[in-house]
C-alpha cells in the first residue's frame, strides 16, 4: 500500500514574519503607505523572504496585493505594470481556515527595463512593509 505525504511542511521557512509589525495604513489613493526601503537583497525576490501584506483579513488578496504594488515605481520613479504569474509555495499558518497559506508571484515591468523582476507576496502573515531593493516608492501626484 502506498501512503502519500502532505505537501505542506509543518514548519514554515519564511524568514521575515513579524507579528509585532505595525498595522498597514492606507493612503488617500487606496495604496499602502510605504516609508522604508529594504536593505536585504532577498526581500520580496526570494520565496523565503516574501513581502508580508496581512491587513486585517485575507478575504480579498488581490486588493491588498494591488494596494502594495500600486505604491511602487521603477528604480528612477518610472510607472510600473505587473501581472500575476502563479500561486505557489505552501506554508503553514494560523491565519487561514485550512491551516496553510500560499505566496503569489508577480512580474513587474517598467519602460527601459532590461529584464522583468518577480516579487513574492504573502497576504497571510505580518511583516514590516518596505520597498524592495531596485524599486522605488511611487510619488503621489
Amino acid at each position: 500500500m502506498f501512503l502519500s505525504n502532505s505537501c505542506i511542511s509543518t514548519k514554515s521557512t519564511l524568514k521575515n514574519v513579524d507579528d509585532n509589525a505595525p498595522v498597514l495604513k492606507l493612503t488617500t489613493d487606496n495604496t499602502f503607505t510605504i516609508t522604508e526601503y529594504s536593505k536585504n537583497k532577498k526581500y520580496g525576490y526570494n520565496k523565503d523572504y516574501p513581502i508580508n501584506l496581512f491587513y486585517y483579513n485575507t478575504n480579498n488578496e488581490q486588493l491588498n496585493e494591488e494596494r502594495f504594488l500600486n505604491a511602487l515605481a521603477g528604480p528612477k520613479g518610472e510607472k510600473i505594470s505587473y501581472i500575476k504569474l502563479e500561486t505557489c509555495c505552501p506554508f503553514p499558518t494560523k491565519r487561514s481556515a485550512m491551516g496553510a497559506g500560499f505566496l503569489n508571484s508577480y512580474e513587474i515591468h517598467w519602460d527601459g527595463q532590461k529584464k522583468p523582476v518577480v516579487l513574492y507576496l504573502n497576504i497571510y502573515e505580518k511583516g514590516v512593509l518596505m520597498c524592495p531593493m531596485g524599486l522605488s516608492i511611487r510619488k503621489k501626484e
